[in-house]
């Protein structure tokens, strides 16, 4: 039987008369790595500043470890938060940032449980650093550590690697992922950014005006998206418009798929899924080759329509001609 940590039920926050956060029922698993993910103003850090009890909500319930959190507010709630600006304290040295919450809860053996927590976070030697001589990367490494040594239920984490380098973003993403599965801790997190949270996540809810689209885990919303949003944001996609008739899905231009789809319908094909392969297809012309390392995306052009592909071939040249096609298990049929 699952064991929440987080449960949200109905919550929804209106601001100036915009709904933030739209009636919002979601479960969140003890134990579980859990993102948010959407773009600005979808209402992920308004939902997660409730359950910090930054905000209250306007309707709905807020439960933590199956307790109801009305009236409770953020000092009582066992939970601590990570922010994108780190919040160290300038005035304390890096023990005393991370010691600040132990020394308010009066716990013993504070200066064993700083050591233990800047160990996790690979700043074992650090306790006597200044906030103003750490890299970003290690001021963010200090917030984590403070966050976790006071063993919360679930840790809140807000964009907290968006201001970091790619190269350090990446590397503190597997160390993040490292750090809860050996906390066992809930974690929390809050991204617009589609490839970290497919990265990291057990489960991703994919958020758009304030209500979600799609709770799944990442090869689900990625792979098996619920709506035409889903599958726009996370990740690239060819789309067709057409209208099925039980058979097969038929597009303005002429294009079929089989499909057992009635009426209106989108139709995805992933760019990793295109083929060139010289099959029956489309006819298109390579207009721009995007090199990326492993692969290059490729921006063809069949008629009117422009389609993205992926390609490892360093033959495919721009002005190229080349045949498109795909398999019918790689479409996925989307509502209209």
């Amino acid at each position: 039987m699952d064991v929440f940590d987080v449960e949200l039920r109905g919550v929804s926050k209106t601001y100036g008369g915009r709904r933030a956060v739209d009636r919002v029922t979601l479960p969140i698993r003890r134990g579980e790595f859990f993102s948010l993910l959407g773009p600005s103003g979808c209402g992920k850090t308004t939902l997660m500043r409730m359950v910090a009890g930054f905000e209250a909500p306007d309707e709905g319930t807020i439960l933590l470890g199956g307790a109801d959190t009305a009236g409770v507010p953020p000092h009582k709630r066992d939970v601590n938060m990570v922010f994108q600006s780190y919040a160290l304290f300038p005035h304390l040295d890096v023990a005393g940032n991370v010691a600040f919450g132990l020394k308010i809860l009066k716990v013993p053996d504070v200066e064993g449980r700083v050591r233990g927590a800047l160990e996790k976070v690979g700043l074992a030697g650090y306790e006597r650093r200044a906030p103003a001589t750490l890299s970003g990367g290690e001021q963010q490494r200090v917030a984590l550590a403070r966050a976790v040594v006071t063993g919360p239920r679930v840790l809140l984490l807000d964009e907290p690697l968006a201001a970091l380098d790619l190269k350090l973003r990446k590397g503190l993403q597997e160390e993040l992922r490292r750090l809860q599965r050996d906390l066992g801790m809930t974690f929390l997190y809050v991204t617009h950014d589609q490839e970290e949270a497919l990265a990291m996540s057990d489960r991703v809810a994919v958020m758009n005006r304030g209500a979600i689209e799609q709770v799944g885990t990442p090869e689900d919303v990625y792979e098996r998206p619920a709506t035409r949003f889903t599958a726009g944001f996370v990740g690239a996609g060819n789309f067709f418009e057409g209208t099925g008739d039980g058979r097969a899905v038929r597009t303005a231009d002429g294009l079929e798929f089989p499909a057992s789809a009635t009426g209106e319908v989108t139709l995805l094909v992933r760019p990793e899924k295109i083929r060139l392969d010289g099959g029956p297809g489309l006819v298109a012309r390579v207009e721009e080759v995007i090199y990326q390392g492993a692969f290059a995306t490729l921006v063809l052009k069949a008629g009117e329509r422009k389609l993205l592909a992926e390609s490892s071939e360093a033959r495919v040249r721009p002005g190229q001609t080349v045949a498109v096609s795909w398999r019918p298990e790689d479409v996925r049929v989307l509502p209209k």
